[in-house]
């Protein structure tokens, strides 16, 4: 009998080192997917926010940044020990809302961005471009996709105005465009269904015009390659 105690104790002991270790490796990091099958605890800091029916993803607490806090300390007196109130230290602003990349060549991981006048590669105009993730635009999705660079809401766009089958994207401060939706981490129109869009070289290197492609046209003598948009790497 104390052998078979001993044994079911070890066994016990095991299975919730098991469930721990789960349950750690479940956590998903910051702007990864959450919810469903798979990852379902958000990392410490962040929660799981649904985008849409059939995305979530875990964003930050706090909008305006996060605090990290100091263990309490504690001071000796004549009545004993006291504990003394923890501090907490800011580590900055956080950016909200989500990153769009591509998972294509010749753009893999590119990053939709605003190419304006504070962007490595400046335009006078600014335009949506596909670029470097040190200078990637922070996106919310809806039925509109809106960019907060400072405070200043912009919306993202399709230019309709066009005949031809690649159509421009701008960033405007009304929204025109609002059939945005996502399937999956996927960025798509819905009226109608588009996926896919048209990355197109520049003198820059490191900078990509992109279009809403919904034929087959390309713009005249550049190098172009289809790709489709996503939010970041889901765990």
């Amino acid at each position: 009998m104390w052998r078979y105690q001993r044994g079911f104790t070890t066994t016990l002991i095991v299975f919730s080192l098991l469930l721990l270790a789960i349950r750690v490796l479940a956590q998903t990091p910051v702007w990864g997917q959450c919810g469903g099958i798979g990852c379902t605890t958000c990392a410490a800091g962040s929660v799981c926010t649904a985008l849409n029916d059939y995305y979530s993803q875990c964003v930050p607490g706090a909008a305006t940044g996060s605090t990290s806090t100091a263990a309490p300390t504690s001071t000796t007196t004549s009545a004993g020990t006291a504990p003394q109130t923890p501090t907490s230290t800011s580590t900055g602003a956080t950016p909200t809302g989500s990153q769009i990349r591509a998972v294509e060549g010749p753009v893999y991981h590119f990053y939709l961005q605003n190419q304006g006048t504070s962007h490595p590669s400046p335009r006078s105009d600014g335009k949506p471009v596909l670029g470097s993730e040190a200078s990637s635009g922070y996106f919310t999705i809806g039925t509109t996709i809106a960019l907060a660079p400072n405070g200043s809401t912009l919306y993202l766009n399709v230019d309709t105005s066009s005949t031809a089958s690649y159509k421009g994207l701008t960033l405007d401060a009304a929204a025109s465009t609002k059939d945005w939706a996502l399937e999956g981490d996927t960025i798509i129109t819905t009226e109608p269904r588009e996926l896919n869009f048209l990355a197109c070289a520049t003198d820059d290197a490191s900078v990509y015009d992109v279009y809403l492609q919904t034929g087959n046209d390309t713009p005249s003598g550049a190098s172009c390659s289809m790709c489709t948009l996503h939010l970041p790497c889901l765990c």
